[in-house]
């Protein structure tokens, strides 16, 4: 059970598990194609236990998820994988943000996808449409990805070296906030249909995250969105963070967005060449 929130993890399952290659342990099952996580009812709280208790489970799964996120980013940072966590409230266009993404990069950088969603492969085949290899989690009740799940992932996806890799969480910004998975960055994707103070409604995603991008800027001559008081909630929260505004259906700002790609997988490979 996931302590953030009270959810459970479900009946998880990953395509294509097979065994992990870079210092993980896991326990498989005997079928090809899907990995079981654990199943059960999602709840909001647990009866018997002290608020003590809740506390000391949540420090334990955390602590846990950080070491496999730590082993992620050892591996990571050996391939020159730059690793970047989408996340986002469901609707919010991550994944046409990333189909444009990729049709801009294609030609030019290798990359790879993991789509997480709670049921259904409907991602993942849009965005194996583009010609870009993606593996689907699907976490049942969960309500995020863990680093854990992601390890998985990878030793399936086999993404190639000095690519870049990204993680398209499931729509919701509080459990993924919490939830390292050995990421480069975390970058928070707002519409500008949701309304300019999801930044203080949910501080500790946009806390957690590097970048902010602001997608369908092109709805805004029609709706009542405080362009300004958005990116200053942002700052407030988190004074380091990034923002980039764009919008995936016109083309609009995403030269911002590329550019921050390739700046952000420079970094990385000065670290993989070292």
């Amino acid at each position: 059970m996931c302590t953030v929130c009270g959810c459970s993890e479900g009946e998880t399952t990953i395509e294509h598990s097979h065994a992990h290659e870079h210092g993980h342990e896991h326990h498989h099952g005997d079928h090809e194609h899907t990995h079981d996580y654990g199943q059960g009812a999602a709840h909001a709280h647990a009866p018997g236990l002290s608020q003590a208790r809740m506390v000391q489970i949540e420090q334990d799964i955390l602590g846990k998820n950080n070491q496999y996120a730590a082993a992620n980013r050892g591996y990571f940072s050996e391939q020159g994988l730059l690793t970047l966590n989408l996340v986002s409230s469901p609707g919010s266009g991550k994944t046409s943000l990333l189909t444009e993404t990729i049709g801009l990069l294609k030609d030019q950088l290798e990359m790879a996808v993991i789509e997480g969603d709670q049921q259904t492969t409907h991602d993942a085949d849009r965005i194996r449409a583009t010609g870009v290899k993606a593996l689907q989690i699907n976490t049942g009740k969960g309500c995020h990805l863990d680093a854990h799940q992601i390890g998985h992932a990878v030793e399936n996806l086999k993404p190639e070296a000095k690519s870049i890799l990204f993680i398209e969480n499931v729509g919701n910004l509080v459990c993924p906030a919490s939830f390292d998975l050995g990421e480069a960055h975390k970058v928070a994707i707002l519409s500008v249909t949701e309304g300019e103070d999801k930044p203080l409604k949910y501080p500790d995603m946009f806390h957690a995250a590097d970048l902010m991008i602001l997608n369908k800027i092109d709805l805004l001559p029609y709706l009542d969105f405080d362009l300004e008081q958005c990116i200053q909630y942002a700052k407030q929260v988190n004074p380091r963070i990034k923002i980039i505004q764009l919008s995936a259906k016109t083309g609009e700002g995403m030269e911002s967005w590329i550019q921050w790609i390739k700046a952000s997988q420079a970094v990385q490979l000065i670290d993989y060449v070292k």
